[in-house]
């Protein structure tokens, strides 16, 4: 069973202001309770919820070694974290990122990111379904 571990950052665009399907934490947990049922045999996700850079860096140095993959999104003011970029080299488990938005609103975003050049891929989306796309992507790999 592989083990894969969602960290959500601040600002997330769970509160329904650039997404209209989503609509806050409850929905997102609801999501992720009926991703869990339907991939239950391949792999167990857990969530962590943080609202601040170092509970990110927290997270991850905590949890680096223990799962098979971690889906990152980092919120919105921490894309270009130098501390994030540092941990997620520091340890051992793959980091992918993803974004709840398209591609071409976080182009900007993108470029400037420390995080994205030591991830392990970035997922470009709009709404919920890019967690989907991440978790499967470490399935896949796996």
């Amino acid at each position: 069973m592989k083990k894969i571990a969602i960290i959500n950052g601040p600002n997330l665009n769970l509160l329904g202001k650039r997404e209209p399907e989503i609509y806050g934490k409850k929905k997102f947990e609801e999501f992720i309770l009926q991703f869990k049922k339907k991939i239950n045999n391949l792999a167990k996700i857990f969530f962590y919820q943080s609202n601040h850079e170092g509970e990110i860096i927290d997270i991850l140095h905590n949890i680096g070694f223990e799962y098979h993959g971690i889906i990152i999104n980092p919120g919105a003011y921490t894309h270009t974290s130098i501390a994030i970029a540092d941990a997620i080299k520091s340890i051992s488990t793959p980091v992918i990122e993803v974004h709840i938005t398209n591609i071409f609103s976080r182009e900007k975003i993108r470029n400037q990111s420390f995080i994205t050049e030591v991830c392990k891929g970035s997922i470009f989306g709009f709404g919920l379904n890019s967690y989907k796309l991440g978790i499967f992507s470490f399935i896949k790999k796996l």
